[in-house]
């Protein structure tokens, strides 16, 4: 199966399960939007969503905004993260947006780009959504995601994902794979705990296939003789060694033999790990 074909098996699951794929933002302008994008890095759509209400009617508009210091917005989104730092950019955004833009957000990436805040992923946002212009942004459930599926081959960037991305989904489909990978990530194949027995994509998915491959259980280990057990040496051990795989992914290893096939003692399990591609 080609990375195409895959791709294209995805979205048509993808689209089944999430009939109605939208921005969890809520907005009511391409400024409110920006806005709520700029909030939204490293912080959850659920808590932008909780301030943004006052933050829009003490400053509806960039004109309002423009007008107000730095100081002055962080009492309203004190709760998201980095609320100073997001507080200097949204004023100097809506400055710029002021003075140079006629208090509009513009619609072009590479104006976008040049706003205070707005990195490479905030501006394909607000194209994609404000503007209905083609374009997939990659935050971390859509690296998670493209990545474990395996619509991208072990992409180490948001970047590289992008490109991957455009190279195997059609250009008109990109705004909606963007929402679909994205309430995927969110929902389902989550960072942590990727609820993997509810998974549409799972006879298709690079991750569930690595993790059908991890070693079954051992029965019977005796956790008094040792925290963990090397399968290779058959010997107990408490204090285990790291070693990286060629995954790059740590893990637990005999002190002595360096082995990875080591087991938790308490539980059977393996302790090896497959690559689970989290950021932040």
């Amino acid at each position: 199966m080609t990375r195409k074909e895959k791709a294209a098996i995805v979205l048509d699951r993808l689209r089944r399960a999430i009939p109605a794929p939208e921005t969890e933002l809520r907005y009511r302008t391409e400024f409110e939007l920006l806005v709520a994008v700029i909030l939204s890095a490293q912080c959850t759509d659920k808590r932008v969503n909780l301030v943004t209400p006052a933050l829009f009617e003490a400053y509806p508009d960039a004109t309002a905004m423009a007008e107000a210091e730095a100081d002055e917005i962080v009492p309203f989104i004190r709760s998201v993260s980095y609320p100073n730092n997001k507080a200097k950019a949204l004023a100097a955004t809506a400055r710029m947006l002021r003075d140079e833009h006629g208090g509009e957000v513009p619609r072009e990436h590479a104006a976008l780009v040049k706003l205070a805040g707005v990195g490479r992923k905030t501006a394909n946002v607000v194209v994609a959504v404000a503007f209905g212009e083609a374009a997939i942004a990659v935050d971390t459930h859509v690296f998670r995601v493209a990545n474990r599926v395996g619509l991208v081959r072990d992409q180490p960037t948001p970047l590289a994902v992008e490109t991957g991305l455009r190279r195997v989904i059609p250009r008109d489909d990109w705004g909606e794979a963007h929402h679909l990978l994205i309430l995927h990530g969110r929902y389902t194949c989550q960072a942590r705990a990727p609820q993997c027995e509810r998974c549409p994509l799972t006879d298709v998915c690079d991750y569930f296939a690595a993790l059908q491959r991890l070693p079954d259980p051992l029965p019977d280990l005796d956790p008094k003789r040792g925290r963990y057990y090397s399968k290779t040496a058959r010997r107990y051990f408490d204090e285990p060694a790291t070693k990286t795989d060629r995954t790059g992914t740590e893990q637990i290893a005999d002190p002595w033999t360096g082995s990875m096939n080591v087991f938790d003692a308490r539980t059977g399990r393996t302790t090896k790990k497959v690559k689970d591609y989290r950021i932040g």
